[in-house]
């Protein structure tokens, strides 16, 4: 790439010639990717995974983003959602979007514990201020945005866990073996299970719809000479799913956003295209080892049952049972039974927020203190980090398959660099089961430490959280700035990372283009991630 033009070339007006991926057209559903040059996948990912300095303690393998199912939890599912969704969040003041901010400040208010023990079902929050962003050096203009962002908050996936409490609940009633608390609890549960039931289990919620909304806003907002841009030249706003109908309808509600702040943009944005290839790769067949790994791996079955064997979570379990129950129907259920139902409690509890629009004033913080909805929160984080996180020290099997997404974000700043893309941007939206192993792939803040399988993850030893890694909404952004036409001596593309808004080094080998920069050269970037 070296010997790039500032300028570059004359810029053409239609989606690149060269495909970004093998097949048909970039538009075919399910086909696997390239980065359009004939530099396959292997080199892509490899590269960074291995050279040079990458993310402190990660071979090149990392894990993936299956969730292992516990007692009584909830099995996914996937339902129809309108897309009309997105439009009641089209302008700014509806009474949903007020609702949600409401809602927002007061769960704010609890702290960060709190949000902890949510782990990845945390409402999404803009982790950087507007007003505090470094400005692109003298003489570049942004050309380009690209995005990976998770769907914004949903249903939960059934009503198994909320079944599972309220026969318990039952249970106790007719024994008379329900204290006042307790007693308290089974309207909470019965509102939270229809709020999800009315807008389809597994689906999009009004607040992740305005969390998408307000994200789109605040991009248009920080790069207001590029959808100027777009909208005048006419450039194709892409947009790509994974096909599941929470994250279809997320980018239904991001678009919006987007129109919503600039209404010239309206005939600029395509059609969203299925890509379950780059989008849903967790669950496709060149993923089997993978799929393998969450099924029979000895070394991931015995860290979670460790994991779960803790004698701490048996006493919170037992501290939440005797808190809802009288002590004489404590007594009657085992450790088991005690378990499954305070983790079904949990998985109510950290639901609650994401309904905070269908379910208005419904929560369940009262039922689990804050130690124990923390420990819950603990458990719920060790699955997704040895499933989808940084896993296991010297193993890649759970992050290595998230090098189709890492050599597709290359290749469409490449091919914006190089005169053959005449996109404006390309926005995609997917799962948290590919969010996770992108973020170890790419050593972001947080998914940089393995676990030594001597010493098991914990909070103590890993700063690894899912409330940080992988909110509600949590989003990586490219932004792709060219030099004025007629520059000597700068590079002719810089490259800007955000992860969940905040400007993000890339890995140590990667060099900015000076000491404390959020800019870098995009030759540099091919370079250090072995893309040349």
């Amino acid at each position: 790439m070296a010997g790039r033009r500032p300028g570059g070339g004359r810029v053409p007006t239609s989606r690149p010639g060269p495909p970004t991926r093998p097949g048909p057209s970039v538009h075919s559903r399910d086909t696997g990717r390239t980065d359009g040059r004939g530099r396959g996948f292997e080199r892509g990912w490899q590269g960074a995974a291995v050279d040079r300095d990458g993310p402190v303690g990660l071979p090149s393998e990392r894990l993936p983003t299956v969730k292992r199912t516990a007692a009584l939890a909830a099995t996914a599912t996937a339902t129809a959602l309108a897309t009309a969704l997105a439009a009641t969040f089209a302008t700014a003041g509806t009474a949903a979007a007020q609702s949600t901010a409401r809602s927002t400040a007061q769960h704010a208010a609890q702290g960060v514990a709190r949000s902890d023990s949510y782990g990845t079902k945390t409402p999404y929050a803009p982790q950087q201020d507007l007003r505090r962003y470094q400005q692109a050096p003298a003489g570049y203009t942004p050309v380009f945005t690209e995005n990976v962002a998770r769907h914004g908050s949903r249903a939960m996936s059934d009503r198994e866990d909320g079944d599972a409490v309220l026969a318990l609940l039952a249970e106790a009633e007719q024994a008379g073996g329900l204290t006042g608390l307790g007693a308290q609890l089974a309207p909470k549960v019965r509102t939270l299970l229809d709020a999800g039931a009315s807008i389809g289990y597994g689906n999009l919620s009004a607040r992740g719809a305005d969390e998408q909304r307000q994200t789109a806003l605040r991009m248009e907002r920080r790069l207001p000479g590029l959808f100027d841009a777009i909208a005048a030249q006419g450039a194709p706003i892409v947009v790509e799913t994974s096909g599941v109908a929470r994250a279809t309808a997320s980018a239904d509600a991001f678009t919006a956003g987007l129109v919503a702040g600039e209404p010239a943009l309206a005939g600029r944005v395509e059609a969203p295209v299925t890509d379950k290839n780059l989008l849903y790769f967790h669950k496709q067949p060149q993923n089997a080892d993978y799929q393998a790994y969450l099924a029979a791996d000895p070394q991931l079955a015995a860290a979670l049952a460790a994991v779960d064997a803790d004698p701490r979570t048996a006493e919170a379990a037992r501290h939440t049972v005797r808190r809802l129950f009288t002590a004489a129907f404590a007594d009657t259920l085992n450790a088991e039974r005690q378990t499954a139902f305070a983790r079904s409690l949990y998985a109510l509890y950290s639901a609650a927020p994401d309904l905070s629009v269908e379910a208005r004033g419904t929560d369940l913080d009262r039922f689990l203190t804050p130690s124990d909805a923390r420990w819950f929160g603990y458990l719920d984080d060790a699955e997704e980090f040895y499933q989808k996180g940084p896993g296991f020290a010297g193993r890649t099997i759970t992050y290595k398959m998230a090098g189709v997404l890492l050599d597709d974000l290359f290749a469409q700043a490449e091919h914006k660099a190089d005169g053959t893309s005449g996109a404006g941007a390309v926005l995609r939206f997917t799962h948290a089961e590919e969010i996770e192993p992108l973020a170890a792939l790419l050593g972001l803040p947080g998914s940089t430490r393995q676990a030594d399988p001597a010493h098991p993850y914990s909070y103590a030893n890993n700063p690894w959280r899912g409330a940080d890694v992988s909110p509600m909404a949590a989003n990586l952004q490219w932004d792709l700035y060219r030099a004025a036409p007629g520059s000597k001596g700068k590079p002719a593309y810089l490259v800007r990372m955000l992860y969940n808004e905040r400007e993000t080094a890339f890995k140590g080998a990667c060099h900015p283009i000076a000491k404390g920069s959020s800019f870098y050269d995009l030759d540099e970037l091919e370079r250090c991630f072995g893309r040349r």
